[in-house]
């Protein structure tokens, strides 16, 4: 029953504040009014609210601040912004608010997240690109899909002469001790999850790891993981 959209960056080069993704999140937003916004990944929730209900407001949308618990339980969709993902899972696990996000998403409420919103609908976090700022309890994320996701995807630059690890370093690092497949999922692309079926839209191909064999790139379209 799950309805989500993943997206990779909520700014993209030539665009507005979540412009590039208007169009899908009017479509999995299709039928409904208003919005929960979780502005954990940053410190200013007030003022994260205030831009993202701004941006929503001028698509018809009424957006609310989660607090707690209680403001998730009747969301008509939910959105998770970006920032740091590590405040972002920290804050969850402190107001009680990851089972009660996961049965809502779960049951069908359209899921939106961005960045940090993203990563904490993996598995886990352990794919994040973000300097752990706090401690969460776990990195045990909402797992509403199967795979790993990570955001802002980089490839690496032939002619730069920085000799620190790429991406594709953290990654291969990653299934040194981990087996879940990893989307590598570049700015100004998402993916659309409709009852289990993962689709990716946007401007760029992705990057598929699997444990044990090389990247693949995925042109737009079903994925197969």
């Amino acid at each position: 029953m799950t309805r989500l959209l993943l997206i990779s960056s909520s700014n993209v080069h030539g665009y507005g504040f979540l412009d590039h993704s208007e169009a899908e999140m009017r479509r999995i937003l299709d039928g409904k009014r208003s919005i929960a916004f979780v502005p954990f990944a940053a410190a200013d929730h007030d003022g994260y609210t205030a831009t993202v209900r701004e941006r929503f407001a001028r698509m018809g949308f009424a957006v609310t601040q989660v607090r707690d618990a209680r403001d998730v339980a009747h969301a008509e969709a939910i959105f998770i912004g970006g920032g740091n993902t590590f405040r972002l899972l920290k804050t969850l696990y402190d107001r009680s608010l990851l089972d009660p996000i996961r049965m809502r998403a779960n049951a069908g409420v359209p899921y939106i997240g961005s960045s940090a919103g993203t990563n904490v609908a993996t598995p886990t976090i352990r794919t994040t690109n973000d300097m752990p700022i706090v401690y969460p309890p776990s990195f045990d994320a909402l797992a509403l899909v199967p795979y790993q996701v990570n955001p802002h995807y980089l490839d690496v630059d032939a002619d730069s002469t920085h000799k620190g690890e790429t991406r594709e370093d953290r990654i291969r690092e990653f299934h040194e001790e981990n087996a879940t497949p990893v989307i590598g999922l570049r700015e100004g692309s998402m993916l659309r999850v409709d009852d289990g079926i993962t689709t990716l839209v946007g401007d760029h191909k992705a990057r598929l790891f699997r444990r044990g064999e090389e990247p693949a790139e995925v042109p737009a379209g079903v994925i197969t993981i």
